[in-house]
């Protein structure tokens, strides 16, 4: 199975404070939780870095991202069914561009992952703990003033793992955005597709939120339904 990454591009919520920014963030925390109705749950912590200038211009990063999670599927004979556990870490490095109304930034480093089932399931290579090479990709955008383009992506070499995720949304509220979302993700054993909506942009305290809901569809348990939610603070 596959973790449930996080959105975590710079200003992946809205982007459209980054013109007038006056504050010199340096680090970023993105969390994330996605839930679905086909047995799997999964978090993920997100740290950004400015090694040197700030988050709100173009320069360098690092990224650290700890995801962990349970999910399970009927198993090769009848009525068993499979748990897995699973954990993941990774260290990236990349550098971002910035300009009033877009940003992209690329990564590349390494993860290490742990997959454990709790009975022996020969269908599923997926299994054991290894070390890949990982890139990763954001994409953030305003066409317009009141519209939202924001894309993620990442690959890593270990068990071919692949995570894309891409959201559209036109302003409702100073800074929220409503719209349509889309991911796709899998490996060497699974896949998914998920298509749904997302509340973005709301703030509660210093933080900002996201929140998506819709349909999810794998190859394994094949239709359900998935809820995620999404927070940042950066200082």
């Amino acid at each position: 199975m596959s973790a449930a990454a996080p959105a975590s591009a710079a200003d992946w919520y809205t982007g459209t404070e980054r013109g007038g920014q006056s504050d010199d963030y340096i680090v970023a925390f993105d969390g994330a939780a996605t839930v679905t109705s086909n047995s799997s749950a999964f978090g993920a912590l997100t740290t950004t870095i400015a090694p040197a200038g700030s988050l709100v211009e173009s320069g360098p990063r690092v990224r650290l991202q700890a995801i962990a999670g349970t999910y399970s599927y009927p198993g090769s004979t009848a009525g068993s069914r499979v748990r897995g556990d699973q954990q993941e870490g990774s260290v990236l490095a990349g550098y971002e561009w910035i300009w009033d109304q877009a940003a992209l930034a690329g990564y590349v480093g390494f993860n290490v992952r742990n997959n454990e089932l709790s009975i022996l399931d020969p269908r599923n290579p997926v299994v054991g703990t290894g070390v890949g090479a990982k890139v990763a990709a954001d994409l953030w955008l305003n066409p317009t003033q009141n519209t939202l383009f924001a894309a993620n992506a990442s690959y890593s070499t270990l068990f071919s793992a692949y995570y894309v995720r891409a959201k559209a949304g036109f302003m409702v509220a100073d800074g929220v955005f409503v719209g349509p979302e889309g991911t796709l993700l899998g490996d060497a054993y699974f896949n998914q597709w998920r298509l749904g909506a997302h509340l973005t942009g709301f703030t509660v305290g210093p933080m900002k939120f996201s929140l998506g809901a819709g349909y999810a569809r794998d190859r394994v348990q094949k239709g359900g339904y998935y809820t995620s939610v999404e927070g940042r603070a950066a200082f």
